[in-house]
């Protein structure tokens, strides 16, 4: 199979990880990248060794080496811009969450269907090591079965300027939240209901959130991101003989389970550049032709727009 050759439409802050995932994975090369302005563009191309910049993205959507195109603008513009990339004939992996509404990614994904292309959420969290090896021992019962859920999560006010733009898709329920959500689905199936409270900022997007929610299965959660408040970090999952956890789960590197009063088991999984995985999955669909993942499939992104969209309703 030719090398999977990638254009990045963007150059946001976690492009140049992208760029080191592609090239850590192999079988893939970056051949472009996109910026609003030339200069920046080629400024970017120049730091990150790409040998095409384009001062437009639709100049990038005209490139007819581009492959695939790694979609990492505002939330805010998702939909536009993989349209636009599915449209011009491009495979689409785009940054969560896919869209800001759920009718929004029904109607990018059905466009990829009739063209025949692949759309993929870029939830690199669903490939971890640490995150699979949860699955594993939950679904085995390594500390019986779940029953409460718990998530925490902080970042610095100054991460982004449009982070809390709600024009731009912004607000932490959707930049953070939306790991939440996919994480509980994906092991927990259907959520039967969720509600919270949240500070809104200046800009119109939430600063800061808690969640309190319920899963069909009967596993209760609760989660809680803060740019105001600095969190520890990390996931719980508890069950009826003791909790597993994962320390930083949106980027997890170990898995703790304590179970039956035993000594901690840890297991590590030491990685340079975690994007790695995910852009792997996203070569073995394409050289199977496949135009949907079966890891983070449509029913997923939908379900947990779905879920962003009835939290953002029941706001307090």
């Amino acid at each position: 199979m030719k090398p999977i050759r990638y254009g990045l439409l963007s150059t946001s802050s976690i492009a140049p990880r992208f760029v080191a995932a592609v090239r850590a994975a192999g079988g893939g090369e970056v051949v472009a990248l996109s910026s609003r302005s030339l200069e920046k563009a080629r400024a970017k191309a120049a730091e990150w060794n790409i040998p095409t910049a384009y001062g437009s993205h639709d100049q990038l959507l005209g490139d007819p080496n581009v492959d695939v195109v790694y979609l990492s603008t505002v939330n805010g513009q998702h939909y536009q811009w993989a349209k636009a990339a599915l449209l011009a004939g491009k495979h689409v992996l785009c940054e969560k969450p896919c869209t800001t509404s759920s009718r929004q990614t029904r109607e990018l994904f059905a466009l990829a269907r009739q063209r025949g292309l692949l759309l993929m959420e870029a939830q690199k969290m669903l490939f971890l090591p640490a995150v699979l090896a949860l699955k594993e021992r939950v679904e085995r019962g390594d500390v019986g079965k779940i029953h409460l859920a718990e998530f925490r999560h902080s970042f610095s006010p100054d991460y982004n300027g449009w982070m809390f733009r709600r024009a731009d898709g912004g607000g932490t329920l959707l930049s953070s939240g939306i790991y939440v959500m996919e994480l509980l689905l994906w092991l927990f199936g259907p959520l039967e209901t969720c509600s919270g409270v949240w500070t809104p900022s200046p800009e119109g997007g939430e600063c800061q959130y808690m969640l309190a929610g319920r899963m069909e299965n009967g596993v209760l959660f609760t989660a809680a991101n803060s740019t105001k408040a600095m969190l520890q970090d990390g996931a719980r999952f508890y069950g009826e003989r003791g909790f597993m956890e994962l320390p930083l789960y949106w980027k997890a590197r170990t898995l703790t389970i304590h179970a039956d009063g035993r000594e901690p088991e840890t297991l590590e999984f030491p990685c340079d550049h975690e994007l790695v995985y995910e852009v792997r999955h996203v070569q073995e669909c394409l050289s199977e032709n496949r135009i949907t993942s079966p890891v983070v499939t449509e029913e997923l992104s939908v379900a947990a727009m779905e879920a962003i969209e009835e939290i953002y309703r029941n706001w307090r």
